[in-house]
């Protein structure tokens, strides 16, 4: 499942493409599962509209929309994302990508997926496209005027303080590697960026959170930022479907320390990696290196 680099890069590719644009027709697949609002209410609401901005939110791909009717949004060059210009969006578009959702941005005579159960013409020429094979993704529409807009349950990892992330875990009796991959904790963490964070904070993946110290937390909290950051510069990690909005791979997996590397020599210490279960999801983790 595409995690919080993979979203965060698919979000400011499609962002920095489609800002400004207007959607102005509407497809979806006769597939229900992908859809979590109707297709038929989703295609009634977004027809027309301005896409202010694309961003993400935890695990989500948000489109912020304006008006259908506010022809003054469009043809803007931003410097910064038109909600923080003055631009007020009245809905929003939500994706999911699930395990195998993309979302690209593509010309209308490029071939069409299989899987494909979204596209929306704008006013550009071009297409955004949501394409789906094993359907776990969802998409959501939501009248900003009728309900509140999309928050993610968790803290955001990149944004957190050292306080506030000292506080998630305090008490609590879970294992530091489900704790982060928690989506009420902290949004976005999945295995791999949890595995990658705990190889280089040196914290073992079954060790009680509750009972590490301060240091050790703010330790955790540093190398779990640090290495989102860098895997959002190379393009998230493509282990298996992920690609971003142009359909291209990132290439993080290639400075994986301890995911999916079972067996390999540990890249500090030589020390065999080992895979074990951690609330029913395959960790990694050098023996040697993490205490």
């Amino acid at each position: 499942m595409p995690e919080l680099p993979e979203v965060e890069t698919i979000a400011r590719g499609v962002n920095k493409r489609v800002r400004g644009d207007r959607i102005v027709e509407v497809w979806f697949s006769r597939h229900p599962q992908p859809f979590k609002t109707p297709a038929a209410r989703q295609a009634k609401g977004l027809g027309g509209r301005a896409i202010l901005a694309v961003h993400r939110t935890g695990k989500h791909i948000v489109c912020e929309l304006g008006s259908p009717a506010d022809d003054s949004l469009l043809g803007i060059a931003y410097s910064s994302p038109l909600v923080e210009d003055g631009g007020i969006p009245s809905a929003q578009w939500i994706v999911h990508l699930g395990m195998t959702g993309r979302l690209l941005v593509t010309i209308p005579e490029a071939p069409v997926a299989p899987h494909t159960h979204a596209r929306l013409s704008l006013a550009s020429g071009r297409e955004l496209r949501f394409v789906d094979p094993r359907r776990f993704g969802r998409l959501e529409y939501r009248d900003l005027c009728a309900m509140v807009g999309f928050r993610a349950p968790g803290a955001d990892p990149l944004k957190v303080t050292a306080e506030e992330f000292a506080r998630l875990f305090h008490g609590r009796k879970l294992a530091i590697k489900a704790a982060l991959l928690n989506q009420k904790l902290l949004s976005g963490v999945g295995n791999i960026y949890a595995d990658e964070s705990l190889f280089r904070a040196e914290i073992r993946p079954r060790r009680q959170s509750g009972r590490l110290t301060r240091a050790e937390l703010e330790g955790l909290r540093l190398a779990l930022r640090k290495v989102l950051k860098h895997a959002i510069r190379l393009g998230g990690s493509s282990v298996s479907d992920y690609v971003d909005a142009d359909g291209a791979r990132g290439f993080f997996q290639l400075e994986h320390c301890v995911y999916q590397r079972t067996g390999l020599p540990c890249r500090r210490c030589r020390t065999p990696i080992r895979r074990i279960l951690v609330a029913g999801r395959g960790t990694h983790y050098c023996p040697r290196c993490q205490r």
